[in-house]
């Protein structure tokens, strides 16, 4: 979670770590980690971010709602988002978080954001 905690760390008014996140909106620190990469990576993306995060996630929209107003909001967002690209440490993250292997780990979050909720 350090990668993600540095990003936090540099963007105005959002919490300081990962865990305080997590705390602050009430799930798991690595369901809170999936979340804000996934908010950070579908900011650049036609569409809105929230819905384009819940359907990487599997979070519900209120949820994400609230973890975008704990960083500090759309200005917070972009400023994730900037940071996360071209960050080659990012790679690895992705890497390990794509369990089966295909390149896109998205989905691999979706399925384990699933899978904390029952759903499947």
């Amino acid at each position: 979670m350090g990668l993600l905690d540095g990003i936090l760390k540099q963007v105005s008014g959002s919490p300081d770590t990962i865990a305080e996140l997590a705390s602050k909106v009430g799930i798991d620190p690595g369901l809170a980690e999936k979340a804000v990469a996934a908010l950070g990576a579908s900011h650049p993306e036609p569409g809105d971010t929230v819905e384009l995060a819940a359907g990487k996630t599997g979070l519900d929209l209120g949820k994400l709602t609230e973890i975008v107003g704990q960083l500090g909001g759309e200005g917070a967002l972009g400023d994730i988002a900037g940071k996360m690209q071209g960050n080659p440490q990012l790679e690895g993250l992705a890497k390990m978080l794509d369990r089966d292997g295909d390149g896109n780990p998205l989905d691999d979050i979706a399925g384990m954001a699933k899978g904390l909720f029952g759903k499947g």
